[in-house]
């Protein structure tokens, strides 16, 4: 009698096991049931908002879905990214997050949300590097002469940003850091103001993304880039870390992310249609055309550049003591 009892719930479980995994093919293979939402957490016009919308664009078109692009700006993109980490976790709400996403957590550090843990990578859209650029009129034409005026002319030398704890605030402290400086910080409200300042050398020098730069490199120097390896644009301009500079390696990334907890095949689905439309030749020549790489990496590895960075991040905020006001 036992033998036979265990033989049946064996059945039983086996059975069940079968309708759950049949349950979760039939959840993807209906995916997606209702209208996607992508979210951005900033203002409609940018750079994030302009490839929200590419990637959508296509998402309708290959899935029959509306897909629509909601703008949910503020508070440094907290409002979104919170939006996103507590949403219904059944694969119809996504984020289109940036750079922004792990740096925030070490710069603002009662979130309503933990990064790591809420939201689940699954597609890098696009990436860019960061050029170190100085006014056409500098007398420095490499990094290692710009340093060593820099400290030949303590207090005299600066260098602007987009903001305080933005990517190139933080990487302009890293440099001071790093090359034992004291470049002094200007932050701006935008790009605009910023390289019209550095164009006219009131500005000694600023760290800027390539989007925005490449437009106006021949109207400065480009002494440094950052990231692994050189830009195609500028094959000529070294990396920090060719230069002897350390942590430089991280790259601004654009990239989609759902809350943690969307069941596997849904976010496998997901993933392959995503990764798929980043790499259609329209959309890659439309990324380049940003000043932008179109991403590479999609879930696991997506996963783990994300959670280096974070710890990159994490170290240079708090070594150059880089705090909100």
């Amino acid at each position: 009698m036992r033998a036979s009892s265990t033989r049946r719930a064996f059945a039983v479980a086996m059975a069940l096991c079968g309708a759950h995994a049949a349950a979760f093919a039939q959840d993807a293979s209906a995916y997606p049931s209702q209208p996607l939402r992508i979210v951005v957490p900033y203002p409609a016009g940018g750079a994030t908002d302009t490839l929200a919308r590419l990637i959508a664009t296509k998402l309708q078109e290959s899935w029959r879905q509306t897909v629509v692009v909601e703008n949910k700006p503020g508070a440094s993109g907290t409002i979104g990214n919170d939006l996103v980490a507590k949403a219904p976790r059944d694969g119809h709400t996504i984020l289109l997050g940036i750079t922004a996403l792990v740096q925030v957590p070490s710069l603002m550090p009662k979130l309503p949300y933990d990064v790591l843990k809420d939201l689940q990578p699954l597609v890098q859209v696009a990436s860019t590097n960061s050029v170190f650029l100085v006014p056409a009129s500098s007398p420095a034409g490499t990094l290692k002469e710009f340093v060593a005026s820099a400290k030949a002319n303590p207090g005299k030398h600066s260098y602007g940003s987009y903001g305080i704890g933005t990517s190139s605030h933080i990487q302009g402290s890293l440099l001071n850091l790093q090359a034992g400086v004291d470049l002094i910080h200007v932050p701006y409200k935008g790009a605009a103001p910023l390289l019209q300042d550095l164009r006219g050398g009131q500005l000694s020098s600023a760290f800027i993304d390539m989007a925005t730069a490449r437009p106006h490199l021949d109207s400065m120097k480009a002494l440094a880039v950052t990231g692994p390896q050189r830009n195609k644009a500028l094959p000529n301009v070294p990396t920090f870390a060719e230069l002897g500079y350390q942590s430089f390696e991280p790259v601004g990334w654009f990239g989609l992310f759902m809350p943690t907890g969307v069941e596997a095949p849904i976010a496998a689905k997901f993933i392959a249609e995503a990764s798929r439309i980043v790499h259609l030749p329209d959309v890659v020549a439309r990324i380049e055309s940003l000043g932008m790489t179109p991403g590479e990496l999609k879930g696991d590895e997506f996963a783990r550049v994300v959670k280096s960075d974070a710890a990159v991040y994490a170290r240079i905020i708090k070594d150059a003591n880089i705090r909100l006001e």
